[in-house]
C-alpha cells in the first residue's frame, strides 16, 4: 500500500447548514433531533457564533452557520442522516411537528424520507440496517 501524498483529503469534519436564527436551530437540532452540542463559541468577526452539533458518537458535525448574503438558508443540503428504523423516526418527527415528506420504500432500497429544519433546509433520513 502506498502512502498518500500530503494534502490529500482524508475525511469529513463538518458540514455547514445556513440558519437564520442560531438559537432556534440549536434548539431544533438538539431538542427535536437529539444531537449534542460539540462547539458553541462566539465569533465576533462574523457577528454570530460557531456552533457544531452531531448525533452522539458520530465524528462528523453539522455547523449551524449564520445565514447571510451569498449564504442563504432554505436550500437542499444534500445531507443524509442514518437511523435503524426510518418508519419509527418518521412517526416521531411528524408527531413533533417537523415538516416531513413521505416515507419511501422500494424493493432493494433502504427506507428513507426527507424533512426540513425550521429554516426550510432540506435534509434526509436513510435506514442503515
Amino acid at each position: 500500500m502506498s502512502e498518500q501524498p500530503v494534502g490529500r483529503i482524508r475525511g469529513i469534519h463538518t458540514i455547514g447548514v445556513p440558519v437564520t436564527d442560531q438559537d432556534k436551530a440549536l434548539a431544533f437540532y438538539t431538542g427535536t433531533l437529539g444531537f449534542e452540542t460539540r462547539i458553541d463559541a462566539p465569533v465576533p468577526q462574523l457577528g454570530s457564533r460557531w456552533i457544531e452539533v452531531a448525533p452522539p458518537g458520530v465524528p462528523v458535525t453539522v455547523a449551524l452557520v449564520q445565514a447571510r448574503d451569498g449564504l442563504p438558508a432554505c436550500g437542499e443540503s444534500g445531507i443524509r442522516f442514518t437511523t435503524a428504523d426510518a418508519a419509527a423516526l418518521h412517526t416521531d418527527l411528524r408527531s413533533a411537528g417537523v415538516d416531513v415528506g413521505e416515507l419511501l420504500s422500494w424493493p432493494g432500497v433502504p427506507p428513507m424520507f426527507a424533512f426540513r429544519d425550521p429554516d426550510g433546509n432540506g435534509l434526509e433520513i436513510v435506514q442503515d440496517s
